[in-house]
């Protein structure tokens, strides 16, 4: 018996020291290795939303996407993402077993706790004020400042219902405007709060985050709910994944992943669609006119509309890197560069501008069965340069189905575009894509066709 307690001991302790030795792999404790191995593809179910999953120029994003794939990729397993409609969907994916994981944020709530096992990085957010930010001091430090205030929200709405409540436990007195949210959605009324439109306006403290980086003029400091944690999670069944996923995101390198990650999700600046100033007095849009006159013949297109599109994306500035990764004077994304074998060059100016001139090109090619006209061609091509061809489609087909023309930009596709942060529509059958933030889209189009318009007046062809 004596023989046989310390043999048992003996390979605890074993099992104990590999686990010990190869704990930076994210891939050992003594409970997995005895009973669980990670599977060859992890089965990962998430939604589409502006901080969780998206495609932006044709390159999957998003903060709980970018972290789940870095788990796979330490792990050297596979991944394979299926996009619910909504968390309900999501939920039965799990309890069917279909997926393993639920990379989203799921409320740590006691209407989730007998159906999932929450894991990895715990995160907390409050509903917050947004406010335009007053240079000499902040307007509103206190909810009962908000008494004898407009504040603006979706009709139905979490924040419907606590504006309402703080209302009454303030005796009264908010003016409470209601929207219908089939007008405006919450990333509207952001916007609106700081071109000044609205005065205020309630959302959830990370869109609040992400919307910042967009428009830095906003304050969204006064919090005005209890805070709310959220995490992934897995099945109750499945303890083991969820250990491996909490022993992992411990470790430095996810540490410093997920920091990476917040950081360009909810800090970086993305509002790259700022007003153009230029001297045109010289004689020349920028340095590297000669490169867009060569580069445009392969085009089709004015060698000034091309020299526009640059100076939209990056201001003429070949070491800019945008917040999604994109780099060089034409913006072009890491995995679009590869794809036309350009790597360690992507920056040059000469190989960018000519692998923008080679993407235009197939994009026009591509559209050309869609939009007819060339010159009604060029702004689908524009808009489809900034988004990702795939978000074009979408709002050409969202635009045939709700009585839009799907061969016009201007009021009619470009509208479209815009549908697409709006769950009803992204969620349309005929939308493939998923949400997409078409304003940015929307802008870019219009900023560039003015900024070309204005060289076509100072600069000779």
């Amino acid at each position: 018996m004596r023989v046989v307690v310390i043999y048992i001991l003996t390979i605890v302790l074993l099992v104990f020291n590999a686990c010990a030795n190869n704990k930076t792999s994210g891939n050992c404790s003594i409970t997995d290795s005895i009973q669980y191995t990670l599977p060859d593809t992890l089965r990962v179910a998430t939604l589409y939303s502006p901080t969780s999953y998206f495609i932006y120029r044709d390159t999957k994003l998003g903060y709980d996407y970018s972290l789940v794939c870095q788990f796979c990729e330490d792990n050297d397993i596979a991944i394979e993402i299926f996009v619910a409609h909504n968390m309900a969907t999501m939920i039965e994916l799990l309890d069917s077993a279909k997926v393993d994981l639920l990379a989203y944020e799921i409320p740590i709530t006691s209407k989730y706790k007998d159906r999932v096992l929450h894991c990895g990085v715990v995160n907390s957010t409050s509903q917050v004020l947004v406010q335009p930010i007053n240079k000499k001091s902040i307007e509103i430090t206190d909810v009962t400042q908000l008494v004898g205030k407009d504040i603006y929200v979706e009709k139905g709405s979490k924040y419907h219902q606590r504006i309402e409540n703080l209302s009454n436990e303030l005796g009264g007195g908010i003016n409470i405007h209601l929207v219908d949210k089939d007008t405006l959605i919450t990333e509207d009324l952001i916007r609106m709060v700081s071109t000044g439109e609205i005065p205020l306006t309630i959302v959830d403290s990370d869109i609040a985050r992400l919307n910042k980086t967009y428009y830095k003029d906003l304050d969204i400091t006064l919090q005005l709910s209890f805070p709310q944690r959220s995490s992934w999670a897995v099945s109750p069944s499945n303890p083991r994944l969820a250990q491996i996923i909490n022993e992992w995101i411990e470790q430095e390198a996810p540490q410093k992943k997920y920091a990476e990650l917040h950081k360009r999700y909810f800090e970086l600046s993305k509002n790259e669609q700022r007003p153009y100033s230029i001297d045109f007095t010289k004689g020349y849009i920028s340095k590297y006119d000669s490169y867009f006159k060569k580069y445009a013949s392969h085009t089709g297109w004015d060698w000034r509309l091309l020299a526009a599109q640059a100076y939209v994306e990056s201001r003429f500035d070949s070491t800019a890197v945008s917040w999604a990764g994109a780099k060089g004077i034409m913006q072009i994304m890491p995995s679009t560069a590869q794809g036309y074998g350009l790597t360690d060059r992507i920056a040059y100016i000469d190989d960018n501008i000519c692998v923008a001139s080679k993407i235009i090109k197939k994009l026009d090619g591509l559209l050309a069965d869609y939009v007819e006209d060339p010159d009604e061609r060029v702004k689908f091509v524009i808009g489809a340069y900034n988004s990702g061809l795939a978000h074009i489609y979408d709002a050409i087909a969202l635009a045939k189905k709700y009585g839009k023309d799907p061969q016009k930009w201007d009021g009619n596709v470009a509208e479209a575009i815009l549908m697409k942060t709006k769950p009803e529509y992204y969620n349309d059958p005929v939308c493939k894509y998923g949400y997409f933030r078409g304003r940015q889209t929307y802008e870019y189009v219009n900023v560039v066709m003015d900024f070309y318009n204005q060289c076509k007046r100072q600069i000779p062809l």
